[in-house]
């Protein structure tokens, strides 16, 4: 009897390529005590939101290869409506980004703009959060 295949994807099936190298989805911040140690690391301001990250130590207890990411939206973006497409568009910038360029061992928070995060076009979040991203790694372009 053969042992069962890996399950793949199916653009990775048509294809015949191997999953990618960071499969895992980054894990979602949740505690305050995050939140607060983000805020006082590096930061990017761009239009539409801004980005912070932070290097975790070694004694903290999530594991040092993961990526984790938190979201946040104040009243002042807007009601709930508002404060909910932000988020939820924050979360797919990093969702598609993240899981390819996240560093492991690197907590990330997008905290949205007023009158912006909801309203930008998507490709120039998408934009933003990537030379966002190159800055804080300092990748030289």
């Amino acid at each position: 009897m053969t042992p069962p295949e890996a399950p793949m994807d199916g653009n990775n099936a048509a294809r015949g390529n191997s999953p990618p190298a960071v499969s895992s989805r980054p894990v979602v911040l949740t505690q305050r005590a995050d939140f607060q140690r983000a805020s006082r690391a590096a930061h990017v301001a761009k239009p539409g939101f801004v980005l912070q990250m932070r290097k975790r130590r070694d004694d903290e207890t999530c594991p040092p290869e993961r990526v984790r990411v938190g979201f946040t939206c104040s009243k002042k973006v807007g009601n709930a409506v508002a404060r909910n497409r932000a988020k939820r568009r924050l979360r797919e910038i990093a969702r598609l980004a993240l899981t390819q360029r996240g560093q492991p061992g690197h907590d990330y928070v997008l905290i949205g703009r007023r009158g912006t995060t909801a309203d930008l076009p998507f490709t120039q979040l998408q934009a933003d959060f990537d030379a966002a991203l190159d800055i804080l790694h300092g990748v030289r372009k």
